[in-house]
């Protein structure tokens, strides 16, 4: 600006001199008059800027690039760091000159995008993402109530197993929560069980565990929990403590991992899960075993889907893996791989507290009855379940553009 003001003040005293000389005078007069002319131009185009800035900055515009997300495009929400919505550009320039805190109305739309969907039209503060499978009482002040337990465990149960799952609750301590998915309908016949009378019961007939955690045990309902043990009814727990457990998995960094399996005493299916006396507190990898590469499952990166323990973060990526229509689970173990970053080191199979597998068959029982060869058709659909699965995660690596990417089999 200063050229341009120093421009206008010469051409003004210009504009003042005398022309003593006739000839002067005639030449003076042009150059006068072409100034003047020059001068009116710009201060047109001055009072015209200074206008449009004093309209722009009394009525502000949003500005919201639209952002491509995958497929689809992202709102303002999804953009929210790449956007200034609500907020005048011009205003953000004038703010020193207003003294106006062009904060405020930023933090309102900072809250509205982290409102899950459906939640729009309530205030920030009383939004709650979050919840847990914590008994609490009717009456007290909820400040009093007992704290929700910091791990879960969570058991589908058939009543002909009620003795072993009793042996194996007590195993766990009050930092547990615990809850029953009932397959068979029978939920209060466990009413003697002082245990039961705090854990959360669910029931559901001729359901698998899977179909019960897909629909029960949401990442947001699960969220306050460090680990989540998702077990089979038949273990035997003799020479397992389930906080010991836990610390050896935190010491080791172990996302997903299950306790090894004595397999003297119950059945194995994979050599890597049976419990090792030469390995210290834990393994992860087969070495030696007649598996061909070490590196691939069911060698390494493996714990199967009858006593699975997971973190937190893993079973938020594990229960976005489960099929909704396939309830069996076949093929999961195979693929939890793909929920921790180090398969190798962040997946193994705690052998300082182990378990046996009584392999008691109640859930393929649970077919339909009436019908002859009802548990051949269970068996029968556990194995389609488990093609159909790794066919979608062969065409799930395709649409990545991963067509690469191993296809985790294994043929016993």
């Amino acid at each position: 600006m200063t050229p341009l003001f120093s421009f206008l003040v010469l051409s003004l005293k210009f504009l003042s001199a005398d022309c003593k000389t006739e000839a002067g005078f005639c030449s003076c007069s042009c150059q006068k008059k072409e100034l003047i002319m020059k001068a009116v131009s710009i201060l047109t185009v001055l009072s015209a800027a200074v206008f449009g800035f004093f309209v722009g900055i009394s009525f502000p515009v949003q500005i919201t690039p639209q952002l491509q997300c995958g497929i689809l495009p992202c709102s303002s929400g999804d953009a929210a760091n790449y956007s200034f919505s609500g907020t005048s550009m011009i205003g953000i320039l004038w703010s020193a000159f207003r003294n106006t805190n062009i904060q405020s109305n930023g933090t309102s739309e900072n809250h509205a995008v982290t409102k899950p969907k459906g939640a729009e039209k309530l205030p920030p503060g009383l939004v709650v993402t979050e919840s847990d499978l914590h008994m609490r009482r009717l009456w007290g002040s909820p400040k009093e109530d007992v704290a929700t337990g910091k791990y879960l465990l969570a058991l589908a149960v058939g009543y002909s197993e009620k003795a072993n799952v009793n042996a194996t609750v007590h195993k766990f301590s009050d930092e547990f929560d615990v809850v029953l998915f009932h397959y068979d309908g029978r939920t209060t016949e466990w009413d003697d069980l002082e245990w039961s009378k705090q854990a959360v019961h669910v029931s559901a007939r001729k359901q698998t565990k899977w179909w019960f955690a897909k629909r029960f045990l949401h990442p947001s309902i699960v969220a306050p929990y460090e680990y989540i043990f998702l077990w089979d009814e038949d273990l035997g727990v003799d020479n397992f403590t389930a906080e010991e457990y836990v610390k050896v998995a935190m010491k080791h960094g172990l996302e997903i991992s299950q306790p090894g399996l004595d397999s003297t005493r119950g059945k194995k299916t994979y050599e890597v899960t049976v419990r090792r006396n030469d390995a210290g507190e834990m393994h992860k990898t087969n070495e030696g075993g007649r598996c061909p590469d070490v590196h691939q499952r069911p060698c390494s990166g493996f714990v199967e889907v009858m006593a699975p323990v997971f973190s937190r973060e893993a079973w938020t990526c594990v229960w976005h893996m489960i099929q909704n229509d396939l309830v069996h689970g076949w093929g999961l173990d195979f693929n939890f791989w793909r929920c921790v970053d180090n398969p190798e080191e962040q997946i193994g199979i705690v052998d300082a507290q182990y378990v046996s597998h009584h392999g008691v068959p109640t859930l393929i029982s649970q077919g339909n009855g009436e019908q002859e060869g009802s548990s051949e058709k269970v068996r029968a659909r556990q194995w389609a379940e488990m093609h159909t699965f790794r066919e979608r995660i062969s065409n799930a690596e395709k649409e990545r553009g991963n067509s690469a990417a191993a296809l985790e089999e294994y043929h016993p």
